[in-house]
């Protein structure tokens, strides 16, 4: 296992470093490089699923990746709208106040 600081040991490597392990080595450095789709269009599914499946805790890590993958804040709060009417109105409202934050946080 590498040495360097990741988001995946900061958060929980100290408690798990197995999954942090997977997380880094699996999740982005294999899953998130295949060819298939840009980093961009990764980081639109990803942030849609997060937000469908009420998953407040990923979310403002993949809102900020998507936002260096270069999806804009417009686009973020009409994917956030656009599924209000897929995944529900408590899913659409708690995601904004998350990006509300994310925003805030980045400057944008």
């Amino acid at each position: 296992m590498p040495a360097e600081s990741t988001t995946a040991r900061q958060a929980f490597g100290d408690v798990a470093p197995a999954l942090a392990a997977y997380t880094d080595q699996v999740l982005f450095d294999d899953v998130w490089q295949r060819p298939g789709l840009t980093p961009r269009e990764r980081s639109l599914v990803t942030v849609a699923s997060l937000v469908a499946l009420y998953r407040g805790n990923e979310l403002p890590f993949h809102l900020r990746k998507a936002l260096d993958h270069g999806v804009s804040r417009d686009a973020l709060v009409e994917l956030i709208t656009h599924l209000a009417f897929y995944s529900g109105w408590p899913t659409a409202s708690s995601a904004l106040a998350i990006a509300r934050r994310v925003f805030a946080e980045a400057g944008v």
